[in-house]
Formats: C-alpha cells, structure tokens, sequence
C-alpha cells in the first residue's frame, strides 16, 4: 500500500463573489477550516480587489479615495487561510460539480488567466447583484450604474473632466452642462444626490471660477414612487426630503424615465430634464448569467431560489446568499430583502453551517433579523430608523449619533475581514491622512 493511500481528500469550499457576504464568509472560513487543513477554501471573483459596496456613492463623488479601502483579493488570501482564483463563473456543471471560468484579459487585452474549470464539493453563490433598467431605452448607452467600483471611478473621472471643460472651454457653460440626474431615489440614489452637492462645489472652488456653482450646477433626483426612500418609514423619508431641498437637490416624484439620452433625460410626462451626466440608481437584479444556470430554480430577476437552510431548491451542493439569494421565511409573504444586513447576517449563519456539512450534521434555518435603515447625506446629515431599539420599539435618529451608528457598520465590516486591532490601526492612519489631503478627489 503507498502511504497516504487512505488520507481523504480535503473537502473543496468555493465561494462566487468577493463582495461584503463573500469575502467575510471565505475569511472565517480560512481561519475555521483552512488554516487547520479541514477544508480547501476558495474566492471566486472577476476583480482584483474588493470595497464595501455601501461606499461606492462616496468614490463617485470623490469624497473617498478608493486606495486607501480597497481590500487585494491575492494578499488577504494568503493572510487568512483561502485562495482567490481569479476570474468571471459563465457555467455550472452539477453532476461533476465544478464551475467553469472565463478568461481574464488585462487593459491591452493580453490574456493573463485561460478559461478554466473549478471543482468544489460545496458551492457558494454570492455575486450580489446589479442595476436593473427595466429595458429602458438610453440607459446602457448614457447612464452609469453604481454596481461596481470600476463605474464610481468611472463617473467620478466624468464629473472631475465635465468640470474642467467647462471651465477651459471658449463660451460659457452650456445649460445642462453641469447637471447631473440621479435616477432613483433609494438609499444609493438618495446618498449620491447629497454628496454630489457638496463635493461638485468643492471641485469648482479649487480655481474653477469660470463656474457659477448656484447658477451652473444642478443635481436632480428622479423617483418612480411618491416619496424618496420607499423602503423606509414615511417619517424619516419626509426629514429627508426636508434636507434635500434645504441643500437645493430638485427631487422629482412619482417621475417615471422614459429614455436616456446623451443631453439629458426624458421623463413619461413629456418633461426633458437637461443634463451631461446621468446616473442609474433605480430597481436591482442579480446578475444575467445566473437564470437557469445548471438547471437551479430561479426568480425574474436572476435570483437563486432557496431553502431556510440557504441551500437552493435543486441542488443541497450549492448554496446563496445576499443579493442573489430569494428566499421568503416562513410566515412571511416578501422574500429577505437584498440590504447589506441581510448578507452580513446570512455570511455569519453560513459558516456555522459550512462547518456542520463538513462534519456531517444537520444544517439549521436561517432567521433573518432587520434592525433598521440608516442614510448619510454626507456632511450634512444621517438620518436612521433603528427597529426594536427599545422596548420594541423603532426610534428615529438623526445627526451626530446617526452618523456614528452609519459609520459603525463599516467598522463592524472591517474588523470582519482584518480583526480589531488592524481596524483600529487603520482608522487612525486615515483620520490622520485627512488632515494632509484634499477632502474631494480631484483627479
């Protein structure tokens, strides 16, 4: 017999997505099971780094420099006990259980990985999920979404070079020039339409003084529905709307977009709203390749359907969670919605049940719990509703308060991913480097 005949093979864990739920499970699994050779981790994702999807409105208006967040896939793998493969899932074979990955080309479109199969005994789908257009006509064309950390910089890149046109150009700024429209008015929209006021003036008060920032500049948020933020209470969605138009945000309700064109946006009521730069922040989807993959049961909007125990419908190998993930609880009627607590919450369940499948016991269903929203309009205000806060209670919270409980979950995300005292460390790094640097990103 050669020795080594009888040592099973290590179970294969592979996880599809290195977003916020992702890369949290992969790192509490590194240290569980891969670390202590129990299990072979692994992170699936196109992308060479990863932010906290929450943040992206703050790198396209320039508030947040994405280098000093951004997570490297490669070095925070070998740090804690997983390996990151770099590449895009396009296909699924169940029956010889194993995902097969695009090609990677780099910005010259030189290949640098090929196309390849990855086997796993356990599949993890968490690929979040992405703007939803509704088919609308324009929006591919004109508009940029904020799914990815590539498009924030993109836009932001927009908004810096829209802003020294105008100031270098030979005739006067153009109306519309300098308009943006922010198309839906969730927690995204709502968060980006605040921030862009602040910073947009920031950028035109370092020389750019061609601009008249009250006569040139205007930010409109546009919103299908009759309030801003439908999602949260009425109370807090009217404070809001309250702060919007104290900073002098146009929000346009119960506005319903029907094309997007390059000089501005058509709304269904015969209304064109003039402007250069339009963003698409209305209605989500998981992502394309998901419907039908391997023959799994799917929503119309991509989403995996699954079981309380987060395991989808036609396959207990593979499971989901976050964004793509639809599963409706038990005495409820609306599926779990796709909020950055919820993935947190179900890539905490899962590690516990990752390792119970590993060893062979029962998996337990998950119980999702909502504790609130909370919506920062940048250095003017945050505003939250906290459920069951006291008593079983909500209480609303505004201001400084607020603001420290927003800025927490970030905190409470990174101290996930890196531990306390490397969080720590971190906070005071960047609490000193602003201090040295310009508050807005100007390039």
């Amino acid at each position: 017999m050669v020795p080594g005949d009888n040592v099973k093979a290590p179970h294969r864990v592979v996880v599809v997505g290195g977003g916020a739920a992702g890369l949290q499970l992969v790192t509490k699994l590194g240290h569980r099971l891969g670390r202590r050779h129990r299990a072979e981790i692994s992170l699936v994702d196109r992308a060479r780094t990863h932010i906290w999807k929450p943040l992206l409105h703050e790198v396209a208006a320039g508030s947040l420099d994405i280098g000093h967040h951004a997570v490297d896939y490669l070095h925070h793998a070998h740090q804690h006990g997983f390996r990151y493969r770099i590449g895009q899932m396009v296909g699924l074979d169940r029956e010889a259980r194993q995902i097969r990955l695009a090609a990677s080309y780099d910005a010259e479109g030189r290949e640098v990985t090929p196309e390849r199969l990855v086997p796993y005994d356990t599949l993890v789908v968490a690929v979040g999920s992405t703007t939803n257009d509704f088919g609308t006509p324009g929006v591919a064309e004109h508009a940029i979404a904020l799914d990815t950390q590539e498009q924030a910089v993109r836009f932001h890149q927009r908004l810096v070079n829209a802003s020294l046109r105008a100031h270098t150009q030979p005739g006067p700024v153009r109306p519309g020039q300098l308009h943006v429209t922010v198309i839906g008015a969730g927690a995204t929209g709502t968060e980006l339409a605040a921030e862009l006021h602040r910073t947009l003036r920031h950028v035109v008060a370092t020389g750019l003084d061609k601009i008249d920032p009250n006569k040139d500049i205007r930010i409109t948020l546009v919103e299908a529905a009759d309030r801003v933020l439908p999602a949260v209470p009425e109370r807090l969605s009217a404070e809001v709307m309250q702060l919007l138009a104290g900073i002098g945000v146009d929000v346009r309700l119960k506005a319903r977009v029907t094309e997007v064109r390059a000089d501005g946006v058509q709304l269904a009521d015969g209304t064109f709203l003039p402007s250069e730069l339009v963003v698409w922040a209305a209605g989500v989807k998981a992502p394309p390749f998901l419907q039908g993959i391997g023959g799994l049961e799917t929503t119309r909007t991509n989403q995996l359907v699954v079981t309380p125990t987060l395991q989808t419908t036609q396959d207990p190998d593979i499971f989901a969670l976050g964004d793509c993930a639809y599963l409706v609880e038990a005495g409820s009627d609306r599926p779990i919605p796709p909020r950055a607590q919820a993935a947190h919450q179900q890539a905490t369940h899962l590690v516990g049940q990752i390792e119970a499948r590993i060893a062979g016991r029962a998996l337990s269903p998950f119980k999702y719990r909502d504790f609130g929203s909370l919506v920062s309009l940048g250095e003017y205000s945050t505003v939250g509703s906290l459920m069951g806060f006291i008593r079983g209670k909500n209480m609303l919270i505004a201001g400084l308060f607020a603001r420290m409980m927003y800025r927490s979950l970030y905190k409470m995300h990174e101290r996930a991913l890196h531990g306390t005292v490397k969080t720590s460390i971190d906070a005071m790094a960047r609490a000193l480097t602003r201090r040295t640097v310009s508050r807005v990103k100007l390039h």
